[in-house]
């Protein structure tokens, strides 16, 4: 039997990397999904993707803001208006955000990362919870952090502080809503090839994700997909207020990231910030009396 046979999901940041393998693993396990994205090409990209695998009939889409609290209502709304109900929430949607020295970070660009990463999952939460609550029938709230919100040295400040909030919020919410055996769990993924990480540079990414932990293989956005498909079915009914590292060992052995995969924008005099994959050009410039290479 499909292990999510009859129930309804919404999956943030559905249209790409995480979220879209997610939506389909949702829907070959019997779900029907609402996939959530600030990008609408992606969108397209994302309803056909789910034609080719034969489920284009249990999933919807909507272009939505994370951070704007109509947009998430609305998602909500939309699952419960086409679908009938809400079982899973995943608040998946994220960028890169604000990154370079500290010195240097715009505070636009601070606001915006936790804008997106902190605020799109408390609304996220927030509008689920009280689906979740009138029904009666319990629920499971997902949310992506990182492994960057374990610790220093695994991302930029901006990224591993709002991840770190992701983390607490979803252990906070997870003992308040037990009374109504809606479950809250967050996904610490560790180095995963998504466009989000390689930004152009994927088989560059191919060979040196390998090197940055124990696991021989790099991280595939199916290896999310299955931790959050375990979290969102009956076989995760007692696990609640958890972050669940997915990391191929990297937290085993004490992240680095910047300099092994050769990413510290800093060392390179850049400042500014990741949109991802929102359609959104992102901004890159140099440090102020930084010389251009030459």
């Amino acid at each position: 039997m499909s292990r999510l046979a009859g129930k309804v999901a919404v999956v943030t940041g559905g249209a790409s990397g995480l979220g879209l393998a997610t939506v389909l693993r949702f829907c070959a396990e019997g779900a029907r999904v609402v996939a959530v994205d600030l990008n609408a090409e992606s969108g397209k990209a994302m309803l056909s993707a789910a034609g080719a695998a034969g489920v284009a009939d249990a999933v919807r889409f909507v272009a939505a803001d994370v951070a704007d609290e109509d947009d998430v209502a609305g998602a909500v709304g939309t699952a419960v208006a086409e679908f009938g109900r809400l079982d899973v929430m995943f608040n998946n949607a994220g960028v890169g955000g604000a990154f370079g020295p500290v010195t240097d970070i715009e505070v636009e660009d601070w606001d915006y990362t936790f804008a997106v990463l902190v605020r799109g999952v408390f609304l996220g939460t927030k509008h689920a919870a009280r689906v979740m609550i009138d029904q009666g029938a319990g629920g499971s709230i997902i949310n992506t952090a990182s492994v960057a919100g374990l610790s220093g040295g695994a991302g930029p400040q901006a990224y591993s502080s709002a991840k770190a909030a992701v983390i607490n919020l979803s252990r906070s919410v997870a003992v308040e809503l037990a009374e109504h055996r809606v479950r809250v769990n967050a996904i610490c993924p560790g180095v995963i090839l998504t466009p989000l990480l390689h930004q152009g540079r994927e088989e560059q990414m191919r060979e040196l994700l390998p090197t940055v932990q124990p696991w021989p293989d790099h991280g595939r956005p199916e290896h999310i997909a299955g931790t959050a498909l375990f979290l969102a079915s009956e076989d995760s009914e007692f696990v609640t207020g958890q972050a669940i590292s997915v990391d191929g060992g990297l937290t085993a052995i004490g992240p680095d990231l910047g300099n092994r995969l050769q990413t510290r924008p800093g060392d390179a005099g850049l400042v500014g910030v990741n949109r991802g994959q929102t359609g959104v050009r992102s901004q890159i410039r140099r440090r102020v009396g930084d010389p251009a290479p030459g």
